[in-house]
């Protein structure tokens, strides 16, 4: 069976957990968490960096930094993971929902202005696949309405708009590392702050509400409980862990942006005879090979496909359920329709992508699918 998502090692992984084990700060914020914090800082120029345990952690980190009310509205759209919507809803937001563009299934930014109230707190877009939403349009709103924009950059390390790295645009933005990422380790995530106003604080919060990242930089005397906050610093394993594959990632990228292109040219034909949507990458945005997918025009025939796949030894998956119509929210949402989320709900399939899969698995991947 060729796996859906296989986690590459680097073979450092383990040396560098070694080396934090016996360095005698295993709790976290100590070599490996400044290391890779100052690697986010310098290569995505970003303000401020702060490893998290996952990027669900740092998108909560975002709505308290956010300041979200109870009664304040958070624009997302609804074909997207539970997280993005879950941040804002624990600190009490009313999620407003906004459908995904017609060729992509991020954000339609020409719906956002649509669904801005009184109310509205936050735009957060998500860069699906890694494919940059249009940023300009969404800070052009935010900034005519002073809203802030939060980028849920899980899937886009290393992507750019306009030749910006994605996470560096929005005032905030979250990152994950979880095991099925292009930069793993395991579970993780990071925050990126890029507004000085959220600087100070994200620190406290992130440091269970106390200013004790200050007093080990010998800038107070002692610390205290300040704001509030959690637990939201990872264990310096964990960032060892991460550590040996940032050393990594230009061979990593390199690599899964070679799949993404193979699985394109391969299907591109067939794709365009068959009425089957494949990844469109806007002139303004670059892929980085996080995610190939397909969509159908019908659910039956996406999972005919998936069941085609499955019988030939290969392991292809469906992505997000719109969560305009999940059993949490479906009352608060109302009946407003949502199509095109609803239809990439219906037909899309992801096929495998990750650093171990050979040239042989994707002619294989790609033969299955096209042969009738």
């Amino acid at each position: 069976m060729i796996p859906f998502n296989k986690p590459y090692l680097t073979g450092k992984e383990m040396h560098y957990m070694y080396q934090a084990v016996y360095s005698g700060t295993i709790s976290g914020n100590g070599i490996y968490t400044k290391k890779c914090q100052h690697f986010f800082e310098e290569r995505y120029r970003l303000k401020k960096a702060l490893l998290t345990t996952s990027c669900t952690d740092a998108l909560e980190m975002c709505a308290i930094l956010a300041d979200i009310k109870p009664g304040d509205e958070v624009i997302i759209p609804s074909y997207t993971f539970v997280s993005t919507a879950l941040a804002f809803v624990r600190q009490g937001a009313k999620i407003i929902f906004v459908d995904s563009r017609y060729d992509h299934p991020g954000i339609d930014e020409e719906k956002i202005v649509e669904y801005v109230t009184q109310k509205t707190r936050a735009i957060v877009p998500v860069h699906y696949a890694g494919v940059a939403c249009d940023m300009d349009k969404i800070m052009s709103i935010a900034s005519k309405y002073n809203l802030l924009v939060i980028e849920d950059a899980a899937q886009a390390i290393d992507a750019t708009y306009k030749g910006n790295p994605l996470g560096s645009i929005g005032h905030l933005a979250a990152f994950s590392f979880h095991e099925t990422k292009n930069i793993t380790s395991g579970e993780g995530g990071l925050l990126a702050i890029n507004d000085d106003r959220f600087i100070k604080r994200s620190e406290i919060i992130w440091e269970k509400g106390t200013n004790r990242a200050e007093f080990y930089r010998g800038e107070v005397d002692k610390y205290g409980w300040c704001d509030t906050g959690s637990s939201f610093l990872p264990s310096e394993i964990t960032a060892a862990y991460l550590w040996a594959q940032l050393e990594n990632i230009g061979e990593i990228q390199k690599k899964r942006v070679s799949i993404w292109w193979k699985y394109y040219e391969g299907l591109k034909e067939w794709a365009g005879d068959n009425g089957v949507q494949i990844p469109v990458i806007p002139e303004y945005a670059s892929q980085n090979g996080h995610m190939f997918y397909l969509v159908f025009k019908r659910g039956e025939q996406r999972n005919k496909m998936i069941e085609k796949l499955k019988n030939n030894g290969i392991h292809a998956v469906f992505h997000y359920l719109s969560l305009h119509k999940s059993k949490y929210y479906k009352e608060i949402h109302g009946n407003r329709e949502i199509p095109n989320s609803d239809h990439y709900t219906d037909a899309l399939v992801r096929l495998p992508l990750y650093y171990d899969l050979t040239e042989n698995d994707v002619d294989k991947i790609i033969e299955v699918i096209t042969l009738s």
